[in-house]
């Protein structure tokens, strides 16, 4: 947890600088959300967009390969990734001032947290494109993504156990502590996305359709429906009928990726353990940097929808 006291500070006139000097990119630099790293959406006198990418202080150079990697094996495979940019110098990684840089060409589309209602066409095809990703990762693995991070939900039950305590609402916290679980050990694994929030994922306005899936620094080997149990963790908060939504995405993403009898008993467990993953560590880091909005993101939500949701514990079909 001591990523965020390495996080990069650079303003928007710097990142300009940056994509300009490394890139050959002359372009308008705008700050975007962030956890742990530093993110500029970039748009040139032309019109068109980037992103530059500013890793932590403290990530790793082999972890940032693997992500760069990923998006290469997924570019033919799949259509809502985004694609690498190389430097001038054809470096796929710069260094400026002890932080690697990197830069991906810009995905169009809204977050899916800004859009209502989720139709059940979304809500499908959320779960289809989904099931395009698992297919897709069935196949690829990196050394660097075998690690032990605290988003990973393999990590939940340490994580709610550690962190838990830093929920000042009593009621909150006892139910955070029952969200934990004990997955059956025989549970398939792959490489994930590993977090696949609502604001991660981009939507096409017009048609109602996921556009993107962006930000690949949660990527862990765990379980394989680890994806899917996130995406249905986020989407289900503001929902009257969380199952009737989680069903929608399950069905997508069986009808292009199958999923074995354990891993949908294992789904809601699941899903309820990411929300109270989710709790735990933005208190925990909110108490280290208390004016970061981007922690908030959700908080709220999670707190009003968990008891409802860790009440029904109905098995998703």
């Amino acid at each position: 947890m001591q990523l965020l006291e390495h996080t990069p500070v650079f303003d928007v006139d710097t990142a300009a600088a940056i994509a300009g000097e490394h890139f050959g990119i002359r372009a308008r630099a705008y700050a975007l959300p962030s956890e742990r790293d530093q993110n500029f959406l970039l748009t040139n006198q032309g019109g068109e967009k980037f992103v530059l990418k500013i890793a932590n202080a403290l990530e790793s150079r082999t972890f940032l390969e693997a992500q760069n990697s990923v998006l290469k094996h997924l570019e033919p495979r799949v259509s809502i990734c985004q694609k690498l940019l190389p430097a001038t110098s054809g470096d796929e990684i710069v260094t400026v001032k002890s932080h690697f840089v990197r830069l991906v060409y810009y995905l169009p589309g809204v977050p899916l947290a800004e859009i209502r209602p989720h139709t059940v066409g979304l809500l499908h095809d959320l779960g289809r494109k989904f099931g395009q990703v698992a297919k897709a990762l069935a196949d690829f693995d990196h050394p660097a993504v075998h690690r032990d991070f605290h988003w990973d939900l393999a990590n939940g039950n340490r994580v709610v156990n550690e962190f838990a305590p830093s929920i000042d609402n009593g009621s909150l916290r006892d139910l955070v502590l029952k969200c934990r679980y004990v997955p059956p050990a025989s549970l398939r694994r792959s490489v994930i996305h590993g977090d696949a929030n609502d604001y991660n994922l981009l939507v096409d306005p017009q048609c109602l359709t996921v556009s993107g899936l962006i930000d690949f620094g949660d990527m862990v080997y765990s379980y394989t429906a680890g994806d899917l149990a996130i995406a249905i963790a986020y989407v289900i908060l503001d929902k009257t009928d969380p199952h009737a939504a989680a069903a929608q995405i399950v069905s997508g993403y069986r009808s292009e990726f199958a999923l074995l009898d354990e891993e949908i008993e294992a789904l809601w467990p699941l899903v309820r353990l990411r929300l109270a993953m989710s709790v735990c560590l933005a208190a925990h880091q909110l108490r280290q940097q208390p004016g970061n909005k981007y922690l908030l993101i959700s908080q709220k939500a999670i707190e009003e929808n968990l008891p409802r949701i860790y009440a029904d514990d109905r098995r998703i079909d």
